[in-house]
């Protein structure tokens, strides 16, 4: 067998040792990725609601100044 091939599986056994003794498993190699991907949904979600209820209130706005626009205009106010 090569060194590189001992030195790999011993650096591999050290690691594995490691990971033992400090709780950490092997299957947490894609958690950083997965939270990530679920964070970035909630921001959608949020972003999402955000925009609905920003055009709700412009509508809103809006037909109020049309309101008062008129209002004016037909000498009312």
């Amino acid at each position: 067998m090569s060194i590189a091939a001992i030195t790999w599986m011993e650096i591999q056994m050290l690691v594995g040792a490691g990971n033992r003794r400090s709780g950490r498993l092997l299957g947490d190699r894609g958690e950083g990725v997965i939270s990530t991907a679920i964070a970035v949904l909630i921001i959608a979600f949020i972003g999402a609601g955000m925009w609905v209820a920003f055009q709700r209130i412009w509508g809103n706005a809006e037909a109020n100044i049309e309101g008062q626009v008129n209002s004016i205009g037909a000498g009312n106010g």
